[in-house]
């Protein structure tokens, strides 16, 4: 029913929509209650923007977060749509749009005076928002748009060197403002890229063992739907002696939930394994980004 419900396309924009806004809402509110009071720079456009707003303030000149948070999103988002889909890109930009917004209506106060756990706590939160709008099939934007779009062409995650990019800027933060706060900024982002690795599997890749009495047709139903390669052999039951059939394939970890769901529709007493991929050659199909 659930799975139903989740390719019903007015059902997607909804859940797309508050993903969106909540991960833009807690985006403010870290920055607010947890960057700016602490002098941190997070990583990406929006810490490319608050950058520019600190040095264009060093001058007298006032190019405020939001305004560059959306100037800087942009053409990005146009050069990477082609890969990506035009609703996650729509949706993408919306979350930046609501970000900017959210930091000229909310002013959130200081949760702690401590500079480590700003940080700590920061980079955590810092982090959700992100998984937030990617779980809802959107993004923050900025290098968001970027790391995606590689990953959507080679099938591996560069969240690790999304974090060195990032750790570039902060030295040229740090070399600006000083060490102390680019240490800790730089301390900020390893929370939320990890946080982000973790709890964002898009691109990982587990091998599904299925044993069977159903192969044939559960092998037909899972290609139609999934469009993966599967492999299907003749076996024979070690304890019943009947005959049954081991089907193996390879697919997306995020792909799991709804894979298994198919399997039982066909299968009640299907026996699936699932093992970890840790490396894969071959041709692999991808869903699109929707």
């Amino acid at each position: 029913m659930f799975r139903k419900l989740r390719k019903d396309k007015r059902v997607r924009n909804v859940m797309t929509t508050l993903a969106v806004v909540v991960s833009a809402l807690l985006q403010t509110y870290v920055i607010q209650a947890f960057i700016q009071p602490s002098g941190l720079l997070s990583g990406g456009f929006t810490g490319i923007a608050i950058l520019i707003d600190r040095i264009t303030s060093l001058f007298g000149i006032n190019i405020s977060t939001s305004l560059g948070m959306i100037v800087l999103n942009i053409p990005v988002a146009w050069a990477c749509s082609r890969s990506i889909s035009k609703r996650f890109t729509l949706f993408s930009l919306i979350q930046v749009f609501l970000a900017s917004i959210f930091l000229r209506i909310f002013h959130f106060s200081p949760l702690f005076d401590d500079e480590v756990l700003n940080v700590v706590y920061g980079g955590v939160l810092y982090g959700f928002a992100i998984v937030l709008a990617l779980r809802g099939n959107a993004s923050t934007g900025g290098t968001d748009f970027i790391a995606l779009y590689i990953s959507n062409k080679t099938g591996n995650s560069i969240w690790t060197q999304v974090f060195a990019g990032n750790v570039i800027l902060l030295c040229i933060f740090g070399a600006i403002f000083g060490w102390k706060y680019a240490g800790y900024s730089i301390l900020f982002q390893f929370v939320g890229t990890k946080i982000v690795s973790t709890f964002h599997h898009r691109y990982e890749r587990v091998t599904l063992q299925i044993t069977t009495v159903k192969g044939p047709e559960l092998a037909k139903r899972y290609v139609d739907t999934f469009h993966h390669g599967i492999s299907c052999v003749d076996a024979v039951g070690g304890y019943s002696k009947k005959k049954m059939y081991l089907l193996h394939t390879v697919v997306s970890s995020y792909e799991v939930e709804d894979i298994i769901s198919l399997i039982h529709e066909v299968d009640d007493r299907v026996i699936v394994n699932l093992i970890r991929t840790e490396q894969f050659y071959g041709s692999f199909y991808r869903a699109p980004l929707e």
